[in-house]
């Protein structure tokens, strides 16, 4: 009984972080420092950095299943909070970089921060791949945040049976966030100013 408390005790607060990050993450998006007369010159050495995370995330994400299936329960555990710990650093980068540079579009090839009819014909339908990829990249991150919670409080609760009901579905939704982020960014670094 005592791990079900365990689960219980940390519900509220699953559900808080799984609506406060999303609607932070929102909101600091919008904001621009130097709207706010906070003079810094933009993050742009961050994009490859948290792309680089992001992938990194992935090969962690694997290789703790692996370990998993292996036997190796410590190695899993450390691996998968690590990965945790290298989501959060992806967020925090994402958004100070969001918050110090303008948005870049998919297709401005001459960085102007318009696409005009040119530039719109020449990229042609890839755009429409690259946004398929960004809004399922963005939607499933806003997902993910509950499952990979709920999933980790499973395990520290001892609750294996239902920890690896849920991490099934928590893990190749994860590895699809980590993957198209480096995706996304592939796709999107040549327009970057």
């Amino acid at each position: 009984m005592e791990d079900n408390s365990l689960e219980k005790k940390f519900s509220k607060f699953i559900i808080a972080v799984s609506i406060i990050i999303p609607v932070v993450v929102g909101i600091l998006f919008g904001i621009k420092l130097k709207d706010f007369g906070i003079d810094v010159e933009p993050l742009s050495f961050l994009p490859p950095i948290y792309a680089t995370t992001n992938g990194i995330t992935a090969i962690v994400l694997v290789w703790a299943v692996i370990s998993i299936k292996n036997g190796k329960r410590k190695l899993h555990e450390q691996l998968m909070t690590f990965a945790i710990m290298l989501s959060v650093a992806f967020l925090v980068m994402y958004v100070a970089y969001h918050m110090t540079a303008d948005s870049t579009k998919f297709g401005d090839l001459n960085h102007d921060g318009v696409l005009d009819l040119a530039e719109t014909t020449k990229i042609g339908s890839l755009r429409l791949v690259y946004f398929v990829i960004l809004v399922s990249h963005i939607l499933l991150s806003i997902a993910i945040i509950p499952l990979v919670l709920i999933t980790y409080v499973r395990a520290l609760a001892k609750r294996f049976d239902r920890h690896k009901k849920i991490a099934k579905i928590t893990f190749p939704l994860w590895l699809y966030v980590a993957v198209t982020g480096v995706v996304v960014y592939l796709m999107i670094s040549p327009y970057y100013a």
